[in-house]
C-alpha cells in the first residue's frame, strides 16, 4: 500500500508539473504575440503616392447674371426678370444651349439701406440679383458667348470655371500613377535602410470623398484679353485631375 501511495504521489506530482508547464506556457504565449506584433510594426514602411494628369478641359461653367436697383422691390424684380428672360432666350436659340444646361443659382431682392446721423438708417430703393449657371462645351467661343450675354443685358459675369465633365473616366490612370509614385518612394526608403521591399500590406485612397479631384481654373486665373475686334478672349489653359494613395509595404 505504501509503495502504491508513493507511486500515486509521483504521478500526481508529475501531473502537477505538467499543468504548471501548461500554465507557464500560457504566460509566455502572451508576450510572444506582443513581440511579434511589434516586430511587424518595425518591418513596414508607409508612404504617400500622388498621381496627377494635366489636360485640356472639355467643358466650361459660366456664371451670367443681372443686377438692378429700383425704387421698389417689384420694379427691381421686373427689371432683372425681363433681362434674364432675354438672356435665356439668346442662350437657347442663338447658342443652342439646352434647358438642362441653364440653371438659376441665385435670386435676391433686398432693401438698399443708407445711414446718416440725422435720419438714421433708411431704405433707399431695392437691389435685385439673378444669376444663371451655364454649362457650355464649345470652348473656342466662350469669349463670344460672354460678349453676347453682356449685350443682352448681363452685367454680373462671375468666375469662369474650366473642367473635365466626366473625371471618373480618368480615375484608373491617376490611380496607376499614384501607385507607381508610391512604389518608387518606398523603394528608395528600403534601399537607404539596406532592406528590400516586400508586398503591399494596405492601401487607402484619400480624396475627401471625391475620386478623383478636379482642380478647375477660374476667370481670375484664366488668361483673358480683348482681341483686335474688341471682343473678349478667354484662354481655357489646362485642368489637373489628381488622386492620393496612402500605401503600407512590408520590409524584408
Amino acid at each position: 500500500m505504501k509503495a502504491w501511495s508513493k507511486k500515486l504521489g509521483a504521478v500526481m506530482l508529475a501531473g502537477s508539473l505538467m499543468i504548471g508547464g501548461m500554465a507557464l506556457g500560457g504566460v509566455i504565449q502572451g508576450p510572444e504575440k506582443a513581440y511579434a506584433a511589434e516586430d511587424v510594426q518595425r518591418n513596414v514602411v508607409s508612404v504617400i503616392g500622388k498621381g496627377e494628369l494635366s489636360l485640356k478641359p472639355d467643358v466650361v461653367y459660366l456664371s451670367i447674371g443681372v443686377n438692378a436697383t429700383a425704387a421698389s422691390a417689384e420694379e427691381a424684380q421686373k427689371i432683372i426678370g425681363g433681362k434674364i428672360s432675354k438672356i435665356s432666350a439668346l442662350l437657347k436659340t442663338t447658342w443652342g444651349i439646352a434647358d438642362k444646361d441653364i440653371q438659376s443659382t441665385q435670386f435676391i431682392v433686398q432693401p438698399n439701406y443708407t445711414y446718416n446721423e440725422k435720419e438714421g438708417q433708411q431704405i433707399k430703393g431695392y437691389i435685385a440679383q439673378h444669376s444663371l449657371k451655364v454649362t457650355y462645351r464649345d470652348l473656342n467661343k466662350v469669349g463670344q458667348l460672354l460678349d453676347a450675354a453682356s449685350a443682352a443685358g448681363a452685367n454680373n459675369i462671375g468666375n469662369t470655371q474650366f473642367a473635365i465633365e466626366d473625371p471618373s473616366a480618368l480615375e484608373a490612370q491617376v490611380i496607376e500613377k499614384a501607385m507607381a509614385n508610391a512604389d518608387a518612394k518606398a523603394g528608395v526608403i528600403a534601399k537607404a535602410a539596406k532592406r528590400s521591399l516586400g508586398q503591399v500590406i494596405a492601401v487607402t485612397q484619400s480624396d475627401d470623398g471625391n475620386n478623383p479631384v478636379v482642380y478647375m481654373e477660374n476667370a481670375a486665373m484664366a488668361k483673358s484679353s480683348a482681341d483686335a475686334a474688341g471682343g473678349t478672349y478667354v484662354e481655357p489653359g489646362e485642368v489637373r485631375v489628381s488622386t492620393q494613395l496612402s500605401v503600407m509595404y512590408e520590409l524584408k
